[in-house]
């Protein structure tokens, strides 16, 4: 089993609730003039990023997965934290001048927000070069080029194509703001190319290219479809289409795609087909959907094995139970 390099944004997540509406403490007259404090009586830090997450992730189904991203100095007990949960964090870049990326916010009972993304170390993912974290760790299986700094996502895709690395393309977050022009850039020649259903629409859009022509220039396209499953389209077989796993109780659905894209990832690395693979995303998904936060759920090999069963049939646990043990 070779390795996984998993590229993309480090951050966490500072939410805090207000007990009674902003829009009490407005004066819209002044509003140029607008200086408010609200005192909050909730403060949740959870531990997010979309490479950070995956990586845990990967890590709850026995993989050590190398972390690439750009962090502050304030990143250590966030690496501590993942470090305990498999992941190596040896080639996390961390800066000398700007802290880890923050999302900070504040919801009051009317589900209002005011909320503020500081990138931060974020943009110092430009920085990072793959081939001497390549020659520290060995060849790796794939490399995952997640949402990120633009500039970051541009250069790593790039030097997948020049080191002969096999890349997969996640851009989801950076698809609403990223241009035609480096939307091609970060998909063309993918592995696999990763998004959920209106992002594969925003692909096509931004991209110009048709479903067919984008299956063209990616081995194998997976889209999540939310609580409907997931689709797998590739240029030599028919879909794929599966649905998601059963008996879940949704809580809060911040980090499921990460999740998915775990599970998915890990089946691939054990050798699985893609049928595996997304049935074993799936059902990481659920335990992530039925948590708050994105790196708070737990469970043993046994609840796995038991709940892809429940899902998927025994034949689907049986292929699956080896690579946990």
């Amino acid at each position: 089993m070779g390795t996984l390099l998993i590229a993309g944004s480090i951050a966490t997540d500072h939410l805090m609730t207000f007990p009674g509406t902003f829009a009490d403490s407005l004066v819209v007259e002044q509003l140029d003039k607008l200086s408010v404090s609200f005192l909050v009586d909730d403060l949740e830090i959870r531990r997010g990023g979309v490479a950070a997450n995956m990586s845990f992730g990967l890590g709850r189904l026995g993989l050590r997965p190398v972390l690439v991203g750009a962090v502050g100095e304030d990143f250590a007990d966030y690496r501590s934290w993942l470090e305990r949960h498999g992941v190596n964090c040896d080639h996390v870049r961390v800066s000398e001048a700007r802290h880890t990326a923050r999302f900070v916010c504040t919801t009051d009972q009317t589900m209002a927000q005011f909320a503020s993304f500081y990138p931060g170390a974020m943009a110092e993912a430009r920085l990072i070069e793959l081939g001497p974290i390549v020659e520290a760790v060995g060849e790796p299986d794939y490399v995952l080029v997640g949402a990120d700094d633009p500039d970051g996502m541009l250069r790593h895709t790039q030097e997948c194509r020049q080191r002969g690395y096999r890349f997969i393309a996640d851009p989801s977050q950076q698809l609403a703001f990223g241009s035609g022009e480096l939307i091609r850039d970060l998909i063309d020649g993918a592995a696999i190319l990763f998004s959920n259903e209106y992002e594969s629409h925003m692909i096509e859009q931004k991209t110009g290219w048709s479903a067919e022509e984008i299956l063209k220039r990616v081995g194998i396209q997976v889209t999540t479809l939310g609580k409907d499953g997931v689709r797998i389209t590739r240029q030599d077989g028919a879909p794929i289409v599966l649905p998601a796993a059963t008996g879940v109780t949704p809580v809060e659905p911040t980090g499921v795609g990460d999740a998915f894209r775990a599970g998915f990832l890990a089946a691939t690395a054990w050798g699985l087909g893609l049928e595996r693979a997304a049935q074993v995303g799936c059902v990481l998904a659920a335990y992530v959907v039925e948590t708050v936060g994105t790196q708070e759920y737990a469970f043993t090999t046994a609840e796995f094995v038991a709940r892809l069963e429940a899902s998927y049939g025994a034949e689907a646990a049986a292929d699956v139970a080896p690579h946990l043990a």
